[in-house]
């Protein structure tokens, strides 16, 4: 359960997808001079060298964001990130989610961030170092359940497990169904692989049972190498901010294309 390292999959396509609109969300909400708390419960190490042995292995960042970067307008919030990240970590460098919050979230804001494998939590801490950024070695959802609702209550919580713990499926649905009515205003989003033996399926509709009113935004894309499973990925939100619908079909228009 704790073998799963992302930077075998850094900069895949499922990574741009969950990136660009985790970056327009936090970019949106940071609009408001309103502070906020950025959470997530399974942070990764942050920073990814794509030229690292793992990353090349897979080559899965060379057919996702080498290839499809020019889908963005400098001006895009993911493009901005992964601008600022390569210009201070080198032209290879690959920003995680808690790099991308840390980057585009403010002094006023806060930022918990959970990684429970002992290697990941120490780069971890490592690249979040310069931020004001609090890192927990602890089940995420413990800590997410600790601090809900959060102070500051404005803001949002990433949901992004590797899925190695099959049991995912069923607990995922109702551990935010938890943590919604305990943060009724938090933004909630959970990421997931849209697979061909279909085990997404049952905890989706769980979901939109529970939260008829959430955004469900999903985009296909060939599989890494051939027999591998994944051949998309989704966002599940939940209190989804005002242009996120659209900002998430544009995205998917754009992945139709490949």
């Amino acid at each position: 359960m704790l073998s799963y390292q992302h930077i075998y999959h850094a900069g895949n396509l499922a990574d741009v997808q969950k990136h660009a609109l985790l970056a327009w969300m936090l970019s949106y909400l940071t609009r408001k001079d309103k502070p906020l708390t950025y959470m997530e419960t399974h942070s990764g190490r942050a920073l990814y060298d794509l030229t690292d042995d793992a990353a090349l292995k897979t080559g899965e960042a060379a057919q996702g964001v080498e290839k499809v970067q020019g889908w963005f307008a400098a001006d895009h919030p993911y493009a901005e990130v992964l601008a600022q990240t390569r210009g201070t970590h080198g032209p290879n460098a690959y920003p995680g989610s808690p790099m991308i919050a840390a980057q585009l979230l403010r002094t006023q804001d806060r930022i918990h961030l959970a990684e429970l494998h002992p290697q990941e939590h120490s780069g971890l801490d490592l690249a979040m170092s310069p931020y004001p950024a609090k890192c927990y070695l602890q089940d995420g959802f413990e800590m997410a359940f600790a601090l809900t609702p959060p102070t500051p209550r404005r803001g949002m919580l990433l949901i992004d497990p590797s899925y190695e713990i099959k049991t995912d499926y069923q607990d995922i649905p109702k551990q935010i169904g938890k943590l919604a009515r305990a943060w009724n205003v938090g933004i909630i989003a959970l990421w997931y692989p849209i697979l061909t033996n279909k085990a997404h399926l049952p905890m989706l509709q769980m979901l939109g049972q529970t939260h008829p009113d959430a955004l469900r935004s999903e985009v296909r894309f060939p599989p890494a190498r051939p027999g591998h499973g994944m051949v998309g990925s989704g966002l599940f939100v939940i209190n989804p901010p005002y242009g996120l619908a659209d900002e998430a079909k544009r995205l998917a228009a754009l992945f139709a294309k490949l």
